[in-house]
């Protein structure tokens, strides 16, 4: 291999790709613009510890991040190369890189993450300037960073993924073996067992994995996808299962949309593709309400329900998490994405209405999902807890009935059952309210309310009203309006529409 010296101090001259949320080869605009240039190049990716502490973060994110990384060394080993992966802090790594070597350029792809990627990113930035170094960030699905207006959002995404994807030349690699000794001072601690042990109870990451379940979902499984989309146990085949390899970047969503454009024309049911693909829509318009506000991590974004205090109830969270709040719809969906990693939509709004409403719990108390969702992206999970929680002042307040939820979408108590095995005797047409059992019935099932399954923590009907007057009273505020209307023109394309 052909290395190119510097004038300064005769390093040698490389280039850096950074993986990051975005760990594929197919349709990587980062290494296809970087195999152009003729420089080396170093291939990277960090486990932060300061990302890895963070009150988002589970071991269940990081064992996706390896399975995902792992297939990527799989196939750079036919060329005898790899990804150099550091159990380290990117500027800790980056600083000592320069002792060694003159970078040129940074490639990535652009991160629409949580304060610590984001203030971890600011640092980069200064540290590159310090050092002359260029930073060459590319866009991320259809998100568009420091973006003026949102008028004309949808024209953009949709020329956005129209385009034609990047395609690596995968015989054009120009890899850089870095030194062993540089290497094992800087790679850091290895990684927990936990992290590196496959557990088969959750997805498995990598772009393999990705495609597989793209191919199955638009060949076979799409046809149910309307229908089943909100029942808890149907929609674990009817949906796509695609969200954790988006959120990783195991494959693009340009891909995904071209893929599924592909199948349109000849797709038995029409419809269902059509749902699907509007909902490609709805990921990226999220993340990039995120993106321009990212302070709703943290804060309402309709400020004027700050003064909306609600108090911290360690029983009750604790309950809720547990699954043992005596509703069983909510406490089997609980119980569900502990143990996988995945719930449905509907059943996601509706044990954070649940926990919101009912519980009267603040949404800010909610990093407890973060942690269990595989899928977990900053930029969907923030902007849904809001709307979710009636903090927007321009959003529906939807306060869902868990009971009719429970008989509308898990009718004959399947997906309680499964998860609830205390429940395992009880009829469908009593399943979802357990505690009107009679003491007779419940010996007959072999459940005693209160011992084997609890009983209702909160009085649903009685905590639905209370939550409903106090948010539909504020949302009959001047100050909440004034926010709402302007909420609506800062991330709303077309206002008028609101």
């Amino acid at each position: 291999m052909k290395l190119l010296k510097s004038n300064i101090l005769n390093k040698t001259s490389i280039n850096i790709v950074w993986f990051k949320r975005d760990l594929r080869f197919t349709d990587h605009e980062p290494l296809y613009y970087a195999q152009q240039q003729e420089l080396p190049l170093l291939l990277v990716y960090f486990f932060e510890p300061s990302v890895m502490s963070y009150d988002d973060s589970d071991v269940r994110h990081w064992r996706f991040v390896y399975e995902s990384l792992q297939e990527m060394q799989s196939k750079l080993a036919n060329i005898n190369s790899k990804i150099y992966i550091f159990h380290n802090e990117a500027r800790l790594v980056f600083e000592e890189l320069t002792k060694h070597f003159s970078i040129q350029t940074i490639f990535s792809h652009e991160e629409i993450g949580n304060k610590v990627t984001y203030s971890r990113d600011i640092d980069i930035q200064l540290f590159c300037k310090a050092n002359m170094i260029q930073w060459k960030e590319f866009q991320m699905n259809g998100v568009i960073r420091r973006i003026k207006s949102r008028h004309m959002w949808e024209e953009r995404w949709e020329k956005r993924m129209t385009e034609s994807p990047k395609i690596v030349n995968e015989d054009g690699w120009n890899i850089l073996k870095l030194d062993a000794n540089i290497y094992n001072s800087l790679k850091g601690e290895k990684l927990s067992s936990a992290i590196t042990t496959r557990n088969k109870n959750f997805q498995q990451g990598g772009e393999y994995w990705a495609w597989r379940y793209m191919d199955g979902f638009l060949k076979e499984r799409y046809v149910n996808y309307s229908k089943h989309i909100s029942k808890p146990s149907l929609s674990r085949k009817g949906c796509s299962r695609l969200s954790p390899y988006l959120t990783y970047g195991n494959i693009s969503m340009r891909m995904v949309y071209q893929f599924t454009r592909q199948h349109y024309n000849n797709a038995e049911n029409k419809k269902a593709l059509s749902n699907f693909i509007s909902r490609l829509h709805w990921h990226c318009h999220f993340m990039q309400k995120f993106e321009d506000e990212c302070r709703m991590e943290f804060e309402n974004v309709n400020r004027a329900y700050d003064r909306l205090i609600k108090p911290k109830n360690e029983f009750f969270i604790n309950a809720w998490q547990e699954g043992k709040t005596g509703v069983p719809i909510v406490d089997a969906c609980m119980r569900c994405v502990v143990a996988s990693g995945y719930i449905n939509f509907r059943m996601r709004a509706m044990v954070v209405s649940f926990f919101v409403f009912n519980l009267w719990q603040d949404w800010r108390e909610l990093h407890f999902l973060a942690r269990q969702f595989l899928d977990y992206e900053p930029g969907i999970h923030y902007p849904q807890l809001q709307m979710q929680s009636g903090v927007t002042g321009i959003n529906t307040i939807r306060i869902y009935n868990p009971i009719k939820n429970s008989e509308e979408h898990d009718a004959e108590g399947i997906f309680i059952k499964q998860w609830l095995p205390e429940l395992k005797n009880i009829p469908a047409n009593l399943i979802h309210e357990p505690w009107k059992l009679s003491s007779m019935e419940q010996q007959l099932y072999n459940c005693e309310i209160g011992k084997d399954y609890p009983s209702p923590i909160v009085d649903i009907e009685s905590t639905r009203k209370h939550a409903s007057d106090i948010v539909w009273s504020y949302r009959k505020n001047n100050a909440v309006k004034e926010e709402g209307n302007r909420i609506i023109n800062k991330h709303v394309s077309n206002p008028k529409s609101q």
